[in-house]
């Protein structure tokens, strides 16, 4: 692959379905398994072809995500060659990508920010169909999209929600396209044509114009796909992650603590008389006394003392004071709350 690669990752939702976080960051920046959400994405790329021959186009909501986003970048990736687009009017993925236009020329990937898969990009230096979507089997289908396939293998269209189970090839929310100027012609002739749902253009629809115009789209069928998309998700993405890629412990300044592996600390939190584990997370700068806590995430600069925690997420800069004989408590709070009992 010669030309550039662009990514897009497209983050401008609200993200609703992740308050009270959401009201203070954006989305991708809510902590999981010791990492935010987007370093987890950013790390799927590593197995690329030519990784340094690529740039970087997020798509940002208003405020929050324009605010945050490229300050986080610019921290963590400097060298990262970068565009941020902001989509100030929730009109949908193809909308989204349609404001990305003057990035936008050679091959292209668009990977959804809260989409985590066990994937390797490889393969694309020697791809050659029109298009390529990353696909999961699921026992039950119906509450997502899938891709329908021919007998030669080739993407024929689309089913957004099917009734049936026949079909559960799920799309996972990353595609690959070898000609950015024809997604972006199929895009213009979908809001022509008003294809839309719910007042918003999806990003298959666009691919199926495609494939009406004879652009050949094939799956790729991965095993691995974790959400952070609602909070007991991203819970579930926690405890996966933390079991797949083992403890990550930092040498923390702690006395009297029971660590029940796996667990991610980092090295400048401070923890003592508490049990930390299974599946917890724990960010920089937290202070924990007289507690424990399991499957759960704290994130940075948050204070727990004499707290039982279980399946919470705590958002930064966040207090939460129990009772040594208080009962185990699952709490969602966002960054700056405080909790006392």
């Amino acid at each position: 692959m010669t030309e550039t690669l662009k990514i897009v990752i497209p983050m401008a939702g609200w993200g609703t379905r992740m308050r009270p976080h959401t009201w203070s960051k954006p989305k991708p920046l809510v902590s999981v398994a010791g990492k935010t959400s987007l370093e987890h994405v950013m790390d799927m790329f590593k197995t690329l072809p030519d990784p340094e021959n690529v740039e970087y186009i997020f798509i940002l909501g208003p405020y929050l995500g324009e605010m945050q986003v490229p300050s986080f970048i610019k921290e963590n990736y400097p060298q990262l060659k970068a565009h941020y687009v902001v989509q100030h009017e929730m009109k949908g993925q193809s909308h989204a990508l349609a404001l990305s236009r003057e990035f936008l020329r050679g091959p292209m990937i668009v990977c959804f920010s809260d989409t985590l898969m066990e994937t390797d990009f490889s393969f694309l230096g020697k791809e050659a169909s029109d298009g390529v979507a990353w696909v999961m089997p699921v026992p039950d289908p119906r509450r997502f999209g899938v891709a329908e396939v021919n007998n030669e293998g080739w993407v024929t269209r689309f089913i957004e929600k099917p009734q049936s189970l026949d079909n559960n090839l799920v799309v996972v929310g990353c595609y690959y396209f070898k000609s950015s100027e024809k997604l972006l012609a199929a895009i213009d002739e979908q809001m022509e044509r008003g294809i839309m749902l719910k007042g918003e253009y999806f990003l298959t629809d666009t691919i199926t114009v495609m494939i009406e115009h004879g652009a050949k789209v094939r799956t790729n069928e991965i095993s691995t796909w974790l959400d952070t998309g609602t909070i007991e998700a991203t819970l579930d993405t926690n405890k996966v992650l933390l079991e797949k890629i083992g403890s990550q412990v930092g040498k923390f300044k702690g006395s009297n603590v029971e660590i029940v592996e796996p667990v991610a600390i980092h090295e400048s939190a401070e923890i003592s008389n508490s049990k930390i584990g299974p599946y917890a997370s724990i960010g920089a700068n937290c202070k924990i006394e007289n507690s424990q806590i399991a499957e759960s995430i704290i994130e940075a600069n948050c204070e727990i003392k004499d707290a039982a925690l279980n399946r919470s997420l705590i958002g930064r800069q966040a207090t939460v004071k129990g009772r040594s004989d208080g009962p185990v408590m699952k709490l969602n709070i966002s960054d700056t709350s405080s909790v006392v009992l």
